[in-house]
């Protein structure tokens, strides 16, 4: 493995695509670790919580980005949900 990493020091036509690719390798791990802290749909144990979904803030927006959107909730949906609980 050593060896390997020397010699692709040799052949300088192979940093730039190692570097793209290790860039976009982060970028995806850090992208999921993200989703996983912040978003309230992953779940990583069901037994905590098996429908985190219905604990989801409807005036918090749940895309990465918006862009003047107003999320309000839904009275009616609000009311079936405190019934059916």
């Amino acid at each position: 493995l050593i060896l390997q990493l020397f010699s692709l020091s040799c052949v300088f036509q192979l940093l730039p695509l190692a570097g793209v690719v290790s860039f976009a390798a982060v970028g995806a791990l850090s992208f999921s670790v993200y989703s996983l802290f912040s978003k309230s749909d992953v779940i990583i144990n069901k037994g905590v919580n098996p429908e985190p979904w219905e604990t989801v803030d409807p005036t918090k927006p749940q895309k990465l980005l918006t862009i003047h959107q107003k999320w309000k909730p839904i009275e009616e949906l609000e009311d079936v949900r405190k019934l059916t609980k």
